[in-house]
C-alpha cells in the first residue's frame, strides 16, 4: 500500500477544507435564526460533502493573517479520544471501522472516506461524521471558519 507525500497529503485536506469552508459560508447565511451550533454546521457541511466535490468551490478561503496555515494531524494512537461519547463502549470492530474511515479521510480526502463510509452501517457512518467534524473543528475555527 503506497502511502501519499506529505505533499500530497496536506493538498488532499487542504481542498477539502476550502470546500467545506464554502460550505459552511453559504449554510451560514442560508440560516434565518442567528442562535446555531457551529459544530452541526459543520456536520451538515460534511453530510453536503459528496454534493462539493462535483461542483468547484465558488470562493477560495485562506487562513487569516493572524492564524498560520496547518494540514490537521492525521488519524493517531489517540484515536478513541476522538470517538464520539456514545461510540466509546461500541465492540472493537465497529471503533476499528470509524478510526479506518477517519484514517481515509486524513490520508485520500473527505470524499473517499464518505463513499467508504456509505457500505458501513448508519450506526457507523453517523460515529464517523461526528468523528471527523470533531477533528477538523479545532483546526477549522484557527482558521477563523468557525467560531
Amino acid at each position: 500500500m503506497d502511502q501519499p507525500s506529505p505533499s500530497s497529503f496536506e493538498k488532499e485536506i487542504e481542498s477539502d477544507i476550502a470546500k467545506l469552508a464554502v460550505e459552511i459560508k453559504n449554510r451560514r447565511e442560508g440560516i434565518a435564526v442567528q442562535n446555531y451550533n457551529e459544530r452541526e454546521l459543520l456536520k451538515e457541511a460534511i453530510r453536503a460533502f459528496p454534493n462539493l466535490e462535483k461542483t468547484p468551490a465558488t470562493a477560495p478561503i485562506s487562513a487569516p493573517a493572524s492564524a498560520p496555515a496547518s494540514a490537521p494531524v492525521p488519524a493517531s494512537a489517540t484515536m478513541s479520544s476522538v470517538l464520539p461519547e456514545y461510540a466509546q463502549s461500541a465492540p472493537p470492530e465497529v471503533k476499528l471501522e470509524i478510526e479506518y474511515l477517519l484514517d481515509t479521510a486524513f490520508r485520500h480526502g473527505i470524499g473517499k472516506a464518505l463513499a467508504e463510509s456509505e457500505r458501513s452501517s448508519y450506526f457507523v457512518q453517523d460515529a464517523f461524521h461526528d468523528a471527523l467534524a470533531g477533528r477538523l473543528y479545532p483546526e477549522l475555527q484557527k482558521r477563523g471558519i468557525v467560531k
